[in-house]
């Protein structure tokens, strides 16, 4: 991509409105614009972020045996009428109506729904355990949004929900997807913490946050320090073992770790207070086990082995793209702007012309372009005639991972500077070896 044909509307001054320091960075490096209070569109900088969280998401859920299906934002009110949720739920929820009058609403979440789906469509224990997720906008009327996308009234939620015959088949499913949430979250550069919380309007007895540090964090958080160390299901796992799963959890599980709603102050003063650490967290994922819930009031039952019919146990697990992006940021960047995990990042070299139209450098950069594309790099190259301060202000702004810059007197030895952008280490290297570096 070639950023003098690219939609990137970069800010100079830090805007009024961001009170923290993703919001800020979004919006200055032209990620995000709000169109509304809590609503924002999401510019192509922002979106090639958005969408390589989204892939991360979806493999890891793919990977632990979910099944993606797609619903729709708007739902009839009568399923959660049948739930008992439509007037519990409370103001969060956006209520509207059709033009025949029917009595409609902006999904903040589809646990009716997906019940629906799921009891007219599965009658046998033999079809389970299912799994079924989608990634979708949703809305919720907050009170007070704030914090650019970290709190936003309409947002984008990965929600799965699971079934299964038994408890003790749903508490495998729940372990599968706790599994899954410590892979995603460790892939997206981030050392999130799994805490026991309050399971709120949804329901249900077992319940976690899975919660990443934060000096911004939205509320307190305590747990043992031992936490940062812990090491992190690979890829090998297999999501099959019950014993495998069980052991993950209750390693996971078994030091003091909780949410300020479920803090017990005297559980936490018994660990040793050189092991104890409180402080701000950002909720980037919340998974539940409800039993039968909803399978009750909805008659959501299939026929068991017995050949008798058995209300299904279920939960649900969310993650929250549009608030991961933020928290991202929050736990990496720097004075000068964000520092992106390469696996998140919106391209992976940006290559810097610093005198377009000067021909040495204009063909240096194009080869350079030309082979890393080749090679199935995501490459932005600089070929504005901005000055040199402003292209190195704009990489380090928008957070590229490696930065390729070609100047006239480097270019007439035949070499170029790689420069990362994490640790800022430059190094001066042929134009062959540069392009060897990224494409072996």
């Amino acid at each position: 991509m070639r950023l003098s044909r690219y939609f990137m509307p970069i800010l100079k001054e830090n805007p009024k409105e961001a009170e923290i320091v993703s919001h800020r960075l979004m919006l200055r490096a032209g990620m995000i614009r709000q169109q509304s209070q809590g609503i924002y569109s999401w510019l192509p900088l922002g979106k090639r972020v958005l969408d390589k969280v989204n892939a991360i998401i979806r493999d890891e859920q793919n990977r632990a045996g979910a099944i993606e299906l797609s619903m729709p934002t708007l739902q009839s009110a009568e399923l959660w009428q049948e739930s008992g949720r439509y007037d519990a739920y409370g103001k969060e929820m956006l209520r509207i109506k059709d033009r025949q009058d029917r009595p409609m609403l902006y999904g903040p979440t589809n646990e009716e729904m997906v019940t629906d789906i799921f009891r007219s469509s599965v009658k046998s224990y033999k079809d389970l355990p299912l799994n079924l997720y989608h990634i979708q906008l949703k809305f919720r009327d907050e009170i007070r949004p704030r914090f650019g996308t970290m709190r936003s009234r309409e947002f984008m939620m990965k929600d799965a929900y699971s079934f299964d015959l038994t408890r003790e088949g749903a508490e495998h499913s729940y372990n599968k997807m706790f599994a899954a949430y410590l892979r995603t979250f460790e892939r997206l550069g981030l050392r999130a913490i799994p805490m026991r919380a309050d399971t709120g309007p949804i329901g249900g007895n077992l319940s976690h946050e899975f919660i990443i540090l934060a000096d911004t964090g939205e509320s307190e958080v305590f747990c043992h320090k031992d936490f940062v160390g812990f090491d992190i299901p690979d890829e090998r796992t297999d999501f099959d073992s019950v014993e495998g799963l069980q052991a993950i959890f209750e390693k996971w599980t078994s030091l003091y770790a909780a949410t300020s709603e479920m803090h017990d102050e005297a559980a936490f003063n018994a660990v040793p207070e050189s092991d104890r650490l409180s402080a701000r967290g950002i909720e980037v994922g919340h998974i539940f086990y409800f039993g039968t819930k909803y399978s009750e009031t909805m008659g959501a039952k299939v026929q068991g082995p017995d050949g008798k019919e058995h209300f299904v146990h279920m939960g649900s697990y969310g993650i929250g793209p549009t608030r991961l992006v933020p928290a991202i940021i929050e736990a990496s960047h720097d004075d000068n702007g964000i520092i992106w995990p390469p696996s998140v990042a919106p391209f992976d070299i940006v290559v810097i012309n610093m005198k377009a139209g000067d021909q040495a450098c204009d063909d240096t950069c194009e080869l350079i372009y030309a082979a890393l594309t080749k090679a199935g790099k995501d490459v932005l190259y600089d070929d504005t005639d901005d000055r040199a301060g402003t292209k190195f202000a704009t990489a380090d702004l928008i957070g590229v991972p490696v930065q390729i810059i070609a100047g006239p007197r480097a270019v007439a030895n035949g070499e170029v500077e790689v420069k990362d952008r994490k640790t800022g280490a430059r190094e001066t290297m042929t134009i062959e070896a540069a392009i060897n570096r990224f494409v072996a």
